[in-house]
């Protein structure tokens, strides 16, 4: 196994899905990749806080479900209630990879929305996930053919609503 230095600009942390069916989604990948086990968030006020959409307050609420694949978590994510850019994705695209999370270096998430607002890249959605992680989607698609989200933290570190299998 050979050992590579860290690659320069910022680390790929997350890679996820956007999904109409979580469960039935996290039983294909947990039967076919053999991907366990799952923890299950339900984002939900006032676990979920301080939500924006383009800028402007708005709420929404989602299910999420992370495994981790080492080196990265992967995730899924399933919209409920609200508009959100989760819901928009699947009416223009239907199911399937929505984005991946990338930190700076020093994993500072201010610091990395700096690098992005420098770069003319504004951000879509955002929010607060208890006390501590914040996290931002950001309109990289027209240039990386993705949405790149920054974030302080991971929900893996959170007690999960329930886990599967």
């Amino acid at each position: 196994m050979s050992h590579h230095p860290i690659p320069p600009g910022m680390r790929i942390t997350q890679v996820a899905v956007v999904v109409r069916d979580l469960q039935k989604t996290m039983g294909a990948y947990h039967k076919m990749l053999g991907w366990q086990p799952w923890s299950v968030y339900d984002y939900k006020s006032p676990l979920l806080h301080d939500t924006m959409v383009r800028g402007k307050p708005t709420p929404y609420r989602m299910l999420g479900a992370e495994v981790h694949c080492d080196p990265i978590d992967f995730e899924i994510l399933q919209p409920v209630e609200g508009p959100s850019i989760y819901k928009e994705f699947l009416d223009q695209h239907g199911e399937g990879l929505h984005h991946v999370s990338v930190v700076s270096k020093k994993e500072d998430v201010h610091a990395a929305l700096k690098e992005f607002k420098n770069k003319g890249v504004d951000v879509l959605m955002s929010g607060q996930i208890g006390p501590d992680i914040e996290y931002y989607y950001m309109d990289t698609e027209p240039t990386l053919k993705m949405i790149a989200e920054t974030v302080s933290g991971h929900a893996i570190s959170l007690k999960p609503s329930w886990t599967y299998p």
